[in-house]
């Protein structure tokens, strides 16, 4: 199976659209692994079953980025040829101050007279966020979509994926404290 120069839609038999149905690439998936198993090429030449982990290792890169909302607009950015720059720290600022009072509250969750309720409160409206950025990044990032606001609303879910994972580690911390 020939998979060196393909991108990680063209692998998995896609469109290059941030819109995909996560359920056939789970298939896929199972498909790609099992046809690339390094299993598959151990009577195989030293070549076969290096090309065989290349590919594996492909497949997994392709299926990580592609599951994912946040890796999947990345990766859509670096194929219009305009990837995220680590270094380009300028932000809407409304979106900057709602991010601050979202961690301000967040760093008072375990203050709070019930923790838990505080956590689900921050989740809701974070998920609301994220839902909203997504889509709009989902419709920029479509093929006569503007790609300088696709950039910006990359950048704002990558801040909203950061504040989900804090969240996350918070709401652990505070269950082992049980």
């Amino acid at each position: 199976m020939e998979l060196s120069g393909k991108n990680h839609f063209e692998l998995f038999g896609l469109p290059v659209q941030f819109d995909i149905d996560l359920r056939s690439i789970g298939d896929r998936y199972l498909d790609l692994q099992r046809a690339t198993h390094p299993d598959q090429f151990v009577a195989g030449t030293d070549q076969e079953q290096h090309l065989a982990v290349q590919q594996a290792a492909q497949v997994n890169d392709a299926y990580q980025t592609l599951k994912s909302p946040l890796k999947r607009a990345q990766y859509l950015l670096e194929l219009n040829g305009t990837p995220l720059d680590d270094t380009d720290t300028q932000m809407d600022m409304m979106f900057l101050m709602q991010q601050m009072e979202m961690r301000e509250a967040l760093a008072n969750v375990p203050d709070a007279e019930d923790p838990f309720s505080a956590l689900d409160r921050i989740r809701g409206e974070l998920k609301s966020d994220l839902d909203k950025i997504t889509q709009a990044a989902a419709e920029q990032l479509s093929g006569d979509g503007d790609i300088s606001s696709a950039r910006e609303s990359v950048k704002k879910m990558q801040f909203l994926f950061k504040v989900q994972q804090e969240l996350d580690e918070m709401e652990q911390s505070l269950a082992e404290q049980l």
